[in-house]
């Protein structure tokens, strides 16, 4: 989700801010992924639906990757993906039961020639 400059420097600041009074100090936040999994989830369901879904993606990576210093960042990035596929394809799955396609012939003679 692109961002203008001023934009990306607020949320980067805000983020360093957030991390450090949560004492997660080393974790890299991948502003974009979270970012476009908000988007996905509002397009896909309801505005509501974005935040609710960037907490559970985190939750589950966490429970996934282990606590504090337990799990490896490597574990901890795999986790992330995992959750966010998750997310994304029930986020696929929404927006096709929103916007289902009409399966061939299911409009009967409407488009033929009969």
């Amino acid at each position: 989700m692109a961002q203008n400059d001023d934009e990306a420097r607020i949320l980067e600041q805000w983020t360093h801010k957030l991390t450090q009074a949560l004492q997660i100090l080393d974790l890299k936040v991948d502003q974009e992924l979270i970012l476009e999994l908000a988007r996905k989830s509002a397009d896909s369901v309801t505005h509501a639906a974005a935040p609710i879904t960037a907490f559970l993606v985190g939750y589950a990576a966490a429970l996934e990757a282990g606590t504090g210093s337990a799990g490896s960042k490597a574990a901890s990035t795999a986790s992330i993906t995992k959750a966010a596929d998750v997310a994304f394809s029930l986020c696929a799955d929404a927006r096709q039961q929103a916007n289902p396609q009409p399966e061939p012939g299911a409009q009967g003679w409407t488009h033929s020639a009969q």
